[in-house]
């Protein structure tokens, strides 16, 4: 015989399912506004790319890498470590330090020959996307607010609401560099190895600015808690 439900059970589901739609499509909204605002990682893919058509979907992986596990860690509470001054100031000074040494690579890379192998332009995007990730003191401390609360609605709905949530922020990740890499690199085959030299130097300068950003940010919170009353 076929069980007969009550007419509140199905509501009850649909509005469950109706929720968790609605919450895919709202991560799926913040996930891209912070994929799409300029960074570190969007240089290094518009440099990646003039030498590999899919530098972007390597560094998307290597940003899982660091992404996926920071995920987990603040399912177990790890939240409030990630808010620490501390933790902030640190990555900070660590992060501006690494991009200001790719930015410098990258300009003295733009200055070479194009057919003069360099490390900075042929660095494994995969590391690239690792290093750029945990070397970002504002992706941290997005997963630290944002990402936090995010999470946190994605298990009230269970743990493949999680996994669901976990690979629509990714994939917006994945596409968007991706296709900046495609781009990069279409365009540097049609405007020539020059345009690929404008690119990185460019690029290059970017990672400079951001880098002196950051560090700057981590000097700043840095005398600031230094001179605050005991």
């Amino acid at each position: 015989m076929l069980e007969v439900r009550p007419a509140a059970w199905y509501k009850g589901e649909w509005r469950t399912r109706f929720d968790l739609t609605a919450f895919l499509l709202s991560a799926f909204v913040i996930s891209l506004s912070g994929v799409l605002a300029p960074g570190p990682m969007t240089a290094a893919t518009l440099a990646a790319g003039t030498r590999n058509r899919h530098a972007g979907a390597l560094i998307a992986l290597g940003h899982a890498v660091v992404e996926f596990p920071l995920m987990l860690a603040i399912l177990a509470g790890a939240g409030k470590i990630l808010e620490s001054p501390d933790v902030k100031i640190a990555v900070g000074a660590a992060g501006g330090a690494v991009l200001l040494l790719m930015g410098v690579q990258l300009l003295i890379g733009s200055s070479k020959a194009a057919d003069i192998p360099d490390a900075s332009t042929h660095r494994n995007p995969f590391t690239t996307g690792i290093i750029l990730t945990a070397a970002n003191p504002y992706f941290i401390l997005w997963w630290a607010t944002i990402g936090l609360a995010l999470t946190t609605r994605a298990v009230e709905f269970g743990i493949v609401a999680f996994a669901l949530f976990t690979v629509v922020h990714w994939l917006c990740d994945l596409v968007f560099l991706e296709a900046i890499s495609v781009a990069s690199f279409k365009g540097s085959e049609l405007l020539g190895r020059r345009s690929q030299q404008i690119v990185l130097a460019v690029c290059g300068v970017a990672l400079l600015v951001f880098g002196c950003m950051f560090v700057y940010d981590a000097a700043t919170d840095f005398l600031g808690r230094s001179t605050m009353p005991q």
